[in-house]
């Protein structure tokens, strides 16, 4: 029986965020996780309606299992937040918080999508000196993105951020302004690739694909039938800061925090940690080749030492929510955190 707790903490900016810590019957024998989820989702993601669920799997394996909320969570009021604010204000707060609650001295991370490359700025800037492993999955130091995603983002950008401050796949169930309706009607007759207008206008929301999160054909009913309520509202100025990376070619800081770089890959890293870099070879929100760039960067620092994982026949959050990521994906994130 799995039991949880929401721990709240004060991000460097007194933005309040929390942590949800899970437990199971097993003790937690090898030490603390933190499991970051992407934009406009929530830590629930990695919780999906499956057999056996990505945290319940870290569990059984004798994982102390921490789900931070960061800025961009849906549980949270819209704000306008960008990676900046994430990477120095609530990626170390939330990293310092676990080691204050479990008294331990490291521990170790796996991120997904903006919680990636959030908490890669952390890392690269030296502000997460504790975490010594980290599995990063999708997108981290070098966005790479389809074709028509890129010049999606060029030409579309600025004009929707005139239009609206935010993004929603809500608006498949309340389209509260003009803008919200027009977006849903032109997602509605655009895309026919199944009959959850929520899942649709994620692929609208992410980029170009028809689905652009997932394969449908990895997901079972209810997982397709519970992301109804697991994807909400994302900011424009996140999109106008990614667009300035996918122009740029790799991550860079927007909002001026003395603490982080302009580039984060014109000097060294200033972390010891251990990476592991994930991709769905179907992925069309980031391409594969995102993560295989950022592997060859730090293994040209360090041969050797850090790993690059593409998997077939898996896209983007499926490889945390498919029906058979337990056997498919699961045991190799397991192995890359032991690693």
């Amino acid at each position: 029986m799995l039991q949880e707790r929401v721990v709240p903490f004060e991000a460097g900016d007194g933005f309040r965020c929390n942590l949800i810590h899970v437990t199971g019957d097993r003790p937690a024998d090898k030490g603390p996780v933190v499991l970051i989820h992407g934009s406009g989702v929530r830590a629930n993601i990695f919780r999906a309606p499956v057999e056996t669920d990505f945290v319940s799997y870290l569990i059984s394996h004798g994982y102390d299992v921490w789900l931070e909320n960061w800025r961009a969570s849906i549980d949270f009021a819209p704000n306008e937040w960008t990676l900046d604010e994430a990477a120095v204000y609530d990626h170390p707060a939330a990293v310092r918080k676990i080691l204050e609650e479990t008294g331990a001295d490291t521990l170790k991370a796996v991120i997904h999508c903006q919680g990636s490359t959030s908490f890669m700025m952390s890392a690269v800037a030296g502000l997460v000196p504790e975490v010594t492993h980290i599995v990063s999955n999708a997108v981290s130091l070098h966005p790479e993105v389809p074709t028509g995603s890129f010049f999606k983002a060029a030409l579309s950008v600025d004009l929707l951020a005139k239009m609206t401050p935010y993004l929603d796949p809500q608006w498949a169930k309340r389209a509260p302004t003009l803008t919200a309706k027009l977006i849903t009607l032109l997602v509605r007759l655009t895309h026919h690739e199944c009959d959850n207008m929520v899942c649709k206008l994620s692929s609208f929301t992410y980029g170009t694909g028809r689905p652009t999160l997932w394969l449908h054909e990895n997901l079972n009913d209810e997982t397709h039938e519970w992301l109804k309520d697991e994807l909400a509202h994302v900011p424009m100025t996140f999109f106008k800061q990614i667009r300035e990376c996918l122009q740029q070619g790799h991550l860079v800081s927007v909002a001026g925090l003395k603490q982080l770089p302009e580039s984060f890959v014109a000097e060294e890293p200033r972390t010891n940690a251990r990476f592991a870099f994930i991709a769905g070879q179907e992925n069309v929100c980031f391409e594969a080749v995102s993560q295989q760039r950022t592997f060859e960067y730090f293994d040209a620092l360090e041969p050797g030492r850090h790993s690059l994982h593409i998997l077939p026949n898996y896209s983007h959050l499926d490889i945390f929510m498919g029906k058979n990521a337990v056997d498919d994906v699961f045991p190799l994130l397991l192995t890359e955190l032991e690693g």
